[in-house]
């Protein structure tokens, strides 16, 4: 009797709308399969185990709905089954949670386009800058298409329902109190056994990233991450002993011109330079927006989009083998500006207690620098300006007036609108933001202080728009014409700093946050860490190509070895000259993290597991090795020690 009513007649709603959801879930599944279906794994093996964990997940989202909607008939008076109040609120009810469930597999369908995974971090942080969001959507999608077309398939949905008289049924069955307490309680179970018990990651079963993407389901994913936007990586990482962490890394920091200035558990020291320079050049430092390697004609491109960069390359200290420590922007500024391998989840950039701060600002203020910080768009995203305002940098952003207030401990300067000629989603574009960096520096200048000026782009990101006429490709046309139009804005303001007094006495520093794309089917894309990294400076740059194996963190360090300084650092980085630097990067995502020595790619996952790869460069394919504990050892504790500087607020 109660699983005839649980079927076909209170409940019968809940079911066809699960049945529905079923069927979506794995039409979108089928789609994502043939849209990687060069780079997916797959056998008579695998194929099923993709659609059946996907429906796994696909019942754990059913799961959490079931007891919302099972508490409610548990909860309402009988008498009032199939009353005006009734029918208001699952009418309501219905209508919204299937628009919202359409939405949602429409927004899959664009965020795979984007980052080619199903709901992550990202997606969490797109809920709290919804300016960005929102203005993003508009200038990259045909939205006259697709909202009419969410709407007339929830219309369609919603009529075929009513058609079949599931509402009906719901609303004509009397359905007694003790027979809503089981499918409460059996509702209630299943959930539980998800949440406590079902993890995300269950769903990463296969060593090719796109088949655990695709066997997700993107409102689970989505609600994973909401809860698990920061790990704590003695929880979810191999570890060894805090002692021998530290010991490793703080040799592999150590050199003949090094002095730690504490014992044990801090890198904190003394780094004396025999020349000892007094030199003081300005710094203008561009962290240009998603400029990946593969784009420029050094590296093998043959559409010509950076013909500055490929020019400046020529002419300035080249990093040819540099990598990203991130894909993400925060991740970028993460690694110039503290010099630190990517701690798990959240970059540092975007967590708690991340002011004061030992950084770069710490260096040149003990020189008596003015460092400012330059960003298109409202600083209030990603946090920029609590972080950079909070380390010492005078901030100089487009605000828009957010009610959430930044924790700027600095001077905020806004970027008035007769100063703008172009602006998009995320802020106005590189011409402007040059524009008001060279006002400021001619300011400085005049005041004879020399000035760090960092500026961070926003051009080369969707939706691709850029003021017209300036270059050959169209706006909005795709990548390439961001890629050129932001090289085309460098060397304009290259050209317009020329005619300056302070640009003899200035070094450039030109440097991507990250590669333009990370997707790929294994753990970590190796290929898509490769960013160009150039210091030009006439008159203190010794021009030279550096095929060194290296990292964002390096930058500084090895500018400040350049410059001959002695200086105290707190830093992961090394100069990639001094007589000691053994070869390495440090990459990650947000969960995985990895060391990167010559072809050697040793991975740490958040399930207390790690492998170890060859990396083969022609292909970009990792192949298994043995784990070496040695190098397991330091992998960790590149990691592990940064975790806990960060943790122990030894990072001061």
């Amino acid at each position: 009797m109660i699983v005839t009513n649980f079927i076909s007649k209170r409940y019968r709603l809940l079911l066809g709308f699960s049945v529905w959801y079923i069927l979506f879930s794995f039409l979108l599944r089928i789609v994502l399969l043939f849209w990687q279906i060069s780079e997916i794994d797959i056998s008579l093996i695998n194929l099923p185990r993709i659609l059946l964990t996907g429906l796994l997940f696909d019942f754990g989202v059913l799961s959490f709905l079931a007891v919302i909607s099972t508490i409610y008939i548990l909860l309402i008076p009988r008498k009032l089954i199939g009353s005006k109040l009734d029918k208001i609120l699952i009418y309501s009810g219905f209508g919204l949670t299937l628009l919202i469930f359409v939405f949602t597999f429409f927004a899959e369908i664009t965020f795979w386009e984007e980052f080619k995974c199903r709901f992550n971090f990202v997606a969490v942080d797109y809920l709290i800058y919804t300016f960005e969001v929102v203005q993003n959507i508009h200038e990259s999608y045909p939205l006259y298409i697709l909202i009419p077309s969410m709407l007339l398939i929830t219309g369609v949905i919603f009529y075929y329902f009513i058609r079949n008289e599931f509402f009906k049924n719901t609303f004509s069955t009397k359905i007694s109190f003790k027979n809503r307490v089981l499918p409460f309680i059996l509702s209630t179970i299943i959930m539980s056994l998800y949440l406590f018990f079902i993890s995300n990651t269950n769903a990463e079963w296969s060593k090719n990233r796109y088949n655990n993407e695709i066997s997700k389901a993107g409102i689970y994913s989505f609600f994973a991450e909401l809860r698990n936007n920061k790990l704590d990586f003695k929880t979810f990482y191999n570890t060894i002993s805090d002692k021998e962490a530290f010991q490793i890394i703080r040799k592999d920091l150590s050199d003949d011109n090094v002095k730690f200035l504490e014992n044990d558990y801090a890198l904190k020291r003394n780094i004396t330079d025999s020349l000892d320079s007094n030199k003081k050049p300005n710094i203008v430092f561009i962290l240009i927006e998603s400029m990946s390697a593969s784009f420029m004609s050094e590296f093998g491109n043959e559409n010509k989009i950076t013909p500055f960069l490929d020019s400046i390359a020529n002419q300035s200290l080249f990093f040819k083998n540099l990598q990203a420590t991130g894909n993400r922007t925060v991740r970028g500024m993460e690694a110039v500006t503290l010099s630190i391998p990517p701690t798990p989840g959240q970059s540092i950039v975007k967590r708690p207690n991340n002011s004061n701060l030992y950084t770069i600002s710490n260096v040149f203020k003990s020189k008596n620098y003015q460092c400012n910080f330059f960003y298109g768009g409202d600083g209030y995203f990603d946090n920029m300006n609590a972080f950079y305002g909070g380390n010492g940098f005078d901030i100089y952003d487009r605000g828009r007036g957010s009610v959430l207030n930044d924790d700027i401990k600095t001077t905020r300067h806004n970027i008035d609108d007769n100063e703008v000629t172009f602006e998009n989603a995320w802020g106005i574009c590189d011409e402007d933001i040059y524009n008001k960096m060279i006002k400021v520096a001619d300011e400085y200048h005049k005041k004879k202080k020399p000035f760090l000026n960092f500026v961070m782009t926003t051009s080369n990101h969707r939706p691709y728009t850029y003021p017209e006429n300036k270059i050959d490709i169209p706006s909005g046309f795709g990548r390439d014409g961001a890629v050129k139009y932001s090289d085309y804005a460098l060397q304009k303001m290259f050209k317009k700093a020329k005619n300056k007094p302070w640009f003899k006495n200035t070094i450039f520093v030109f440097i991507a946050d990250h590669c333009a794309s990370s997707a790929g089917k294994d753990e970590i894309d190796v290929a898509n860490y490769h960013i160009p990294a150039i210091i030009y400076g006439q008159n203190f740059i010794q021009t030279q190509k550096v095929t060194k194996l290296c990292s964002q963190i390096d930058v500084f360090p090895t500018l400040f070895g350049q410059l001959h300084w002695s200086y105290t650092s707190n830093f992961f980085g090394l100069d990639v000259f001094s007589k000691k630097y053994k070869e390495r990067a440090l990459i990650g995502t947000y969960l995985k993290l990895a060391l990167k020595r010559d072809n050697n790619v040793t991975i740490l996952s958040n399930k207390r597991t790690s492998t170890n790869y060859f990396w083969n460069e022609k292909t970009n394919k990792l192949n298994v090795l043995p784990v070496s504990k040695p190098e397991l050892d330091e992998t960790i504790s590149w990691y592990q020690t940064a975790d806990y500087l960060y943790l122990n607020n030894k990072l001061k």
